[in-house]
């Protein structure tokens, strides 16, 4: 699958968050966007799957242009999950039933089939004990792999993650981040927004440096944050690492 977004501008009220933005993700892509607060990184994953929909622009889903009127988003969602950085979890449902909701109410399985599948997820994320537990008795990064399982279980053939790990204690970080690197070694094609530089370089295979909503950098993350070619971004890495 590949997305495509051509010149995404993004304005609220007055304020321009995005300016002329444009990005190709290939299949099987790690890419990582990064910058500071306020750069417009957060707002442009959301604008590629309408979450966030641009003042102007397109975004091509495998060759469709999602922003057009009638198109059904449902089922481009379907092809894009969405993980966010307060986990999004329904309270009144267990574990497993959080995990379970989508594909019961979208993708038409049968009830074994999705009790399978969800449980294998939870392995996956190593939770197999929790299926009966409800967020409220779950620690921050609990929640953060439950909805990984969750954003799984509808068989994306992308992954857009917004912070994963900002809203979790320190020791809780690793755990998340673990599951995220696992995704990555099996060739998902994923889109994360995040602060943590030493994961981001570890697992982008392609690393997007925004300022003031555009794309000032973009390279492996060896080439972004050893060798930028712009003053702020140098500024930028020259500062995390003091």
């Amino acid at each position: 699958m590949s997305i495509v977004a051509k010149n995404i501008h993004k304005n609220f009220d007055d304020t321009k968050v995005l300016r002329g933005v444009n990005l190709t993700i290939h299949d099987g892509e790690v890419v990582v966007l990064v910058g500071a607060s306020g750069s417009g990184k957060s707002t442009f994953l959301r604008c590629l799957n309408l979450l966030a929909t641009p003042t102007s622009g397109q975004v091509l889903i495998d060759g469709v242009d999602i922003t057009e009127p009638g198109v059904d988003l449902n089922q481009i969602r379907r092809k894009v999950g969405m993980v966010f950085q307060n986990f999004n979890l329904f309270n009144n449902l267990s574990v497993l039933e959080n995990i379970k909701l989508g594909p019961k109410k979208l993708l038409h399985q049968k009830e074994r089939d999705i009790d399978k599948e969800a449980r294998r997820l939870l392995k996956m994320v190593g939770l197999s004990n929790k299926a009966d537990s409800f967020p409220q008795n779950l620690s921050g990064g609990q929640k953060q792999r439950i909805a990984i399982a969750r954003a799984l279980a509808m068989r994306p053939e992308v992954i857009l993650f917004d912070e994963p790990t900002s809203a979790l204690d320190p020791e809780m970080i690793g755990e998340v981040l673990d599951v995220i690197r696992n995704l990555a070694k099996q060739g998902l094609t994923m889109v994360i927004v995040t602060h943590e530089m030493s994961f981001a370089r570890e697992v982008g295979t392609r690393m997007i440096f925004l300022d003031h909503g555009k794309i000032i950098e973009d390279g492996t993350p060896e080439q972004v944050m050893d060798h930028p070619k712009t003053e702020r971004a140098a500024r930028f890495f020259s500062s995390i690492q003091k």
